[in-house]
């Protein structure tokens, strides 16, 4: 705490911000025990929606912490993870982040939610902490970044033609992974085949992006769906009165739940000029439209 000159305590405030992903290709397979199995592959990227957090100490030393988030919790953009981010970057409130404390961020973020029991990846830690564009490799507890620079043209691209949609449906993402985990533990070969075709799709989405294949996008998007269809066909069953309809008129090329489905966000792939009734289409239903952009700076934070 800082000290003034004559010797009493002066507030402290400290805000942090970390961003929410969209993942693209591959959640799942950041999970243990398939990353110790087999290893997990992820391609996302941090969004401008955010987490914040901010820590006050006020004259008489009395602290307090709070945050909000742009995006609801249980929507599947990573909001635990980035709310974790942001906390604990107000906490230790430097200023200044490099990649390794970015790191040590992320990893004691995702310790931090096991310790809660929450069962899931380490993903959407690492996209709040670092920001960006991410390929990543899951081998045991260790994650690794891939170079990735997807080409400005595939950038602009995926901007102008991929929706990002709430359809308000809450899930509890720890949930619905225990279920399908205790799956996977009991050797059921069809969670094992979902997992092995999501995680093949990230290769062929980082590939894709990095070489401006927009085919290959759009076949990794169709794997994942494929993929999670094989872990449990109800994960998508929130989502198939509105998607299936924009699939047969070609209006949207590709999809994915985000995070592990059952409600919450999605992404659409528009077909060339059908933005305009892929967005209709999404309202209709009661969906709400978030706008985005992606965010390149990672977690940030102000102390004064």
């Amino acid at each position: 705490m800082a000290v003034d000159d004559s010797g009493g305590s002066m507030g402290r405030k400290v805000e942090a911000r970390a961003p929410v992903r969209i993942d693209l290709a591959g959640g799942w397979t950041d999970v243990s025990p398939y990353t110790h199995d087999v290893g997990g592959e992820v391609v996302n990227l941090a969004i401008d929606s955010y987490a914040r957090a901010t820590l006050e100490v006020d004259d008489g030393g009395i602290l307090s912490v709070n945050y909000t988030c742009d995006v609801p919790v249980g929507s599947g953009l990573g909001t635990t993870g980035a709310i974790n981010v942001a906390l604990l970057a107000a906490i230790e409130g430097m200023s200044e982040l490099g990649d390794t404390e970015r790191q040590t961020m992320a990893e004691q973020a995702f310790q931090f939610e096991s310790l809660l029991g929450n069962k899931g990846g380490r993903q959407d830690q690492w996209a709040a902490a670092h920001g960006g564009w991410n390929h990543l490799l899951f081998m045991g507890d260790d994650v690794e970044e891939m170079p990735f620079s997807p080409i400005r043209s595939a950038q602009r691209w995926l901007s102008k033609h991929l929706v990002l949609a709430n359809t308000g449906i809450p899930h509890v993402s720890g949930d619905l992974h225990t279920m399908i985990w205790e799956r996977y533990a009991a050797g059921d070969e069809q969670v094992r085949e979902g997992l092995m075709a999501i995680r093949m799709a990230a290769r062929q989405m980082a590939n894709g992006l990095q070489q401006d294949r927009r085919d290959e996008v759009i076949t990794a998007l169709n794997e994942v769906c494929q993929g999670v269809d094989l872990l449990d066909p109800g994960l998508h069953d929130p989502f198939r009165s509105v998607v299936d309809p924009l699939l047969e008129s070609r209006n949207v090329l590709g999809w994915k739940a985000l995070g592990a489905g059952g409600g919450g966000c999605l992404v659409l792939l528009a077909n060339m000029g059908r933005r305009e009734p892929v967005e209709a289409a999404c309202e209709a239903a009661g969906w709400t439209l978030i706008e985005w952009d992606i965010d390149t700076e990672g977690v940030s934070v102000n102390a004064n």
